[in-house]
C-alpha cells in the first residue's frame, strides 16, 4: 500500500499548484522540498508577475490580451520552436488561471512603475513572489498537505513506465516513500555549473545564477535515466543580463536591469554588438543573457545618460557615473578613445523626431551604423553619464522531460507513463524551445501544476 496518494517533488509555484489541486480532490499529498524553509520555492521567490490571456481590462490590467496575441508573442520569442498544440492548450487554460490562483489566496496589484510595457499583459503579485508563495503554502497546509523541507529526492523506483517509490534524504537519514502518483516540479539544473558547461563550455564559469543553489537537476537526470523522454538541450535557458556585481547565487529580481532599450550596450572592447531597440522590452529582454555570454569575458556595459534615470527599475546596486564619457570609460576600464568614438558615432547616426514611447516601437532609429538601433534611439549627450556592468544571469534551463496535455510524462519510446507527471521548469522546454517572454515561466508552472495535480488525483481515483 502507498504511503501517500500523491508525492510532489519541489516547493515553488508549480509544486504548490499541483499539491493544492490534488488536495482539493481529497487526496493525501506530501511535498518534499530540497531547500531549507527560508529558501523554499526556487525561482518563485524572485518573481513579480505572470502572463495570462484575458478578454478585458481589470482593476489591475489595463486592457485585453487575447489568446491569439499571446500565441503570436510566444511564436515570436521562440522563433516557432515550441509544441504548438501544447502551447495553445496552456494559453487557453491561462485565462481561468487568473481566477483560480486568486481563489488560493494570491492577490494582484497594478503594474509597478518602471516595468516597461507590462501593464496590459502581465498580472503583478501584491507583495511579489514571496507573498504569492506564502499564500500558496498557507492554502496547501490548510488543505492538509504535508510539507517537508531539506528533503532531497536522491532515488526513483520507476519500472515499466510506472512510479513506485522515491528515496529521500534528510537530516534524519534516508527514507523510501511510496506514492500512487508522482509529480516532478523541482525546477531546472541551472545551479549545476558542470551540467551548464555541457551546453556552454567554459563560458559557464562566468554565469551568475539568479536563484538558489538547490536547483541542480538531480530529479531530471534520474527521470531521463529511468526512461522518460528528454526534450531540449543544455544550452537553452532563460538568461538575462543582470548586474555583474550580483552574488553567484540568489541575486534574484533586484539584480535584473531593464534599461537596455534606453541606451546602448558595449562589450569590453567598448563596441556595440546588437540592436538594443529590436522589439518591446518584455519580448526581448531575455535574449541579452545569451548575447552577453558570447562576448569577451562574458561581460558588457549598459550606457545611458541623465534623462533616462527615472524611466526604469534600478538594480540593487547604484549605476557607475561620471561627468564625461572619457571619465566613465576609465571607471569601466575601457579604452577611452574607442568608447568615446563609439558613443559619438552613435549620437551622429540618431534620426529622431518622433515621440519617445517605451510602450510601443517608436521608430526612432539610427542610420549608417554597422548595427543600427531600430527603435528608441536617442543621443547620449546629457551628463552625468551612467553605466551598469552586466553578466549573463541564468534563471532556469530548458532541457527537461516531455509531457502530454495531461502533464503526464512521456517515455522515451513515445508511450505515456502510468503515474508520472511534471510541471514547471522541469518541463518548460515543451513550450520554450528557446527565447522567453516576461512572466511566462509562472504561467507554465501554474497551468501545468494545476493540471498535474488534478490528473494525479484522477489517477489515484
Amino acid at each position: 500500500m502507498a504511503d501517500w496518494d500523491v508525492l510532489v517533488a519541489g516547493g515553488g509555484n508549480a509544486a504548490l499548484c499541483a499539491a493544492i489541486a490534488a488536495a482539493r480532490q481529497g487526496r493525501r499529498v506530501l511535498v518534499v522540498e530540497a531547500a531549507p524553509k527560508f529558501y523554499r520555492g526556487g525561482n518563485t521567490r524572485h518573481t513579480r508577475n505572470m502572463r495570462c490571456a484575458h478578454d478585458e481590462a481589470t482593476s489591475t490590467l489595463t486592457g485585453p490580451y487575447s489568446e491569439d496575441e499571446f500565441f503570436e508573442d510566444l511564436m515570436r520569442v521562440t522563433d516557432g520552436n515550441t509544441d504548438e498544440a501544447l502551447s495553445r492548450m496552456m494559453i487557453a487554460k491561462s485565462k481561468p488561471m487568473l481566477g483560480w490562483i486568486q481563489q488560493q489566496g494570491v492577490r494582484f496589484q497594478p503594474s509597478l512603475g518602471g516595468t516597461i510595457s507590462l501593464g496590459r499583459t502581465n498580472s503583478f503579485f501584491l507583495g511579489g513572489g514571496r507573498s504569492m508563495l506564502n499564500a500558496l503554502y498557507r492554502t496547501a497546509e490548510g488543505l492538509g498537505v504535508e510539507i517537508r523541507y531539506e528533503h532531497e529526492v536522491i532515488g526513483l523506483d520507476i519500472r515499466e513506465r510506472r512510479f513506485h517509490a522515491a528515496t529521500v534524504r534528510s537530516r534524519d537519514g534516508e527514507e523510501v516513500i511510496r506514492a500512487a502518483a508522482f509529480v516532478a516540479a523541482c525546477g531546472g539544473f541551472q545551479a549545476d555549473i558542470d551540467w551548464l558547461k555541457q551546453g556552454w563550455g567554459e563560458k559557464a564559469e562566468n554565469f551568475l545564477i539568479r536563484g538558489t543553489p538547490y536547483n541542480r537537476g538531480t530529479v531530471t537526470r534520474m527521470l531521463i535515466d529511468s526512461g522518460v523522454m528528454q526534450i531540449g538541450d543544455a544550452s537553452q535557458c532563460h538568461a538575462v543580463a543582470i548586474d555583474a556585481r550580483a552574488p553567484r547565487y540568489d541575486g534574484g529580481i533586484i539584480t535584473r536591469l531593464d534599461c537596455v532599450v534606453l541606451g546602448v550596450v558595449v562589450n569590453t572592447a567598448a563596441e556595440r554588438f546588437y540592436d538594443e531597440g529590436e522589439d518591446i522590452w518584455p519580448k526581448r529582454y531575455a535574449i541579452w543573457g545569451r548575447l552577453v555570454a558570447n562576448q569577451p569575458d562574458q561581460k558588457a556595459f549598459i550606457i545611458f545618460d541623465a534623462p533616462n534615470i527615472p524611466r526604469f527599475m534600478p538594480s540593487l546596486y547604484p549605476p557607475i557615473s561620471a561627468p564625461s564619457l572619457r571619465e566613465l570609460a576609465s571607471k569601466l576600464e575601457l579604452d577611452p578613445d574607442v568608447f568615446e568614438r563609439t558613443i559619438n558615432e552613435f549620437n551622429s547616426a540618431v534620426i529622431d523626431g518622433k515621440p519617445f514611447d517605451t510602450n510601443a516601437k517608436d521608430g526612432n532609429t539610427t542610420e549608417g551604423l554597422a548595427i543600427n538601433k531600430t527603435n528608441w534611439a536617442q543621443r547620449i549627450e546629457t551628463p552625468p553619464y551612467y553605466a551598469y556592468p552586466v553578466r549573463p544571469g541564468i534563471t532556469f534551463t530548458y532541457l527537461g522531460v516531455k509531457v502530454d496535455h495531461d502533464a503526464r510524462m512521456v517515455m522515451a519510446d513515445g508511450a505515456p507513463s502510468d503515474n508520472l507527471f511534471a510541471a514547471g521548469e522541469i518541463m518548460a522546454g515543451n513550450v520554450l524551445g528557446q527565447g522567453y517572454a516576461a512572466g511566462i515561466g509562472m504561467t507554465i508552472g501554474a497551468v501545468f501544476g494545476r493540471i498535474a495535480g488534478e490528473e494525479a488525483a484522477r489517477h489515484v481515483a
